[in-house]
């Protein structure tokens, strides 16, 4: 009987994680199907409850249900307990857990571009969602420093602990850093011309991340490449998420091959 796994959102024609996902079936010949459910907020209960009657192997989450799914669960991870969001849930026998495998696909994308976050000044872009992971991550991986930089920093200190705050105008007045990550959607496409920092700002870096995958170089990255900073889209860490549920769902463990080859055909289709 084929596996069915699935994406839950309010609005997914632009996601792509079917096709990463059912590359990976391909790849390791798994009778399995992954399928998107557009939900409406109003039926989020009632329509996670039908899927898991209905037998559903394993679901993803996405904007913007990641913090209401949570109250429907059973158990939730010690990593989105921290984070405050999980984008993955395992369903064991009758018990539902929620999972966030976006801190380890984060993870992976660091490793596999040699970017230390031990001991290192680390500066994070934005007081969104997208920012929830990667701060639990750089926190929990020793950073010297871990600072997020927000427009409305009032706003961002009931919602983010154990970080130094900044707005814009104080983060270009920063001396010097090593890493800066973008999790804003600032420069993604169309607006293609847009940057959250300046150049000024990113030249005092050394690595600059940006979580968007579209376009694969925006400005802000392309300005980094340009001032001989290491650079780094969000690509890899959007198909490493995608794999790291699949091995939670399975039980398995994916070679990083795999993950390489899905991750290098994906940039070569014609969808982003």
């Amino acid at each position: 009987m084929t596996a069915l796994y699935g994406l839950m959102g309010e609005k997914l024609g632009h996601s792509i994680s079917g096709v990463i996902h059912k590359k990976l079936f391909e790849l390791l010949n798994m009778d399995s199907d992954y399928k998107l459910f557009e939900i409406e907020k109003p039926d989020l209960k009632h329509s996670f409850l039908r899927l898991k009657e209905e037998g559903i192997s394993g679901l993803n989450v996405t904007i913007p249900y990641k913090i209401d799914i949570m109250a429907f669960l059973d158990e939730i991870s010690p990593e989105a307990k921290n984070i405050g969001a999980i984008n993955t849930i395992c369903f064991e026998g009758c018990k539902t857990i929620g999972h966030n495998t976006d801190y380890f696909g984060f993870a992976r994308m660091l490793d596999k571009n040699s970017i230390e976050i031990k001991n290192k000044i680390v500066v994070i872009l934005g007081a969104g969602g997208a920012a929830k992971a990667v701060i639990q991550y750089v926190i929990n991986t020793g950073a010297a420093r871990t600072i997020l930089v927000s427009r409305d920093t009032s706003k961002a200190v009931k919602n983010f602990k154990n970080v130094e705050l900044m707005n814009y105008e104080e983060l270009e007045s920063l001396s010097a850093g090593d890493v800066i990550i973008n999790c804003t959607p600032v420069g993604m496409h169309p607006n293609v011309d847009n940057c959250p920092v300046s150049e000024d700002c990113i030249s005092k870096f050394s690595s600059a991340v940006d979580l968007i995958y579209n376009p694969l170089e925006t400005k802000f990255l392309r300005l980094a490449r340009e001032k001989k900073l290491k650079s780094v889209n969000g690509l890899y860490m959007l198909v490493a998420q995608a794999i790291c549920a699949e091995e939670l769902w399975n039980h398995i463990k994916v070679d990083e091959k795999v993950i390489d080859e899905i991750y290098e055909s994906i940039k070569r289709m014609d969808i982003i």
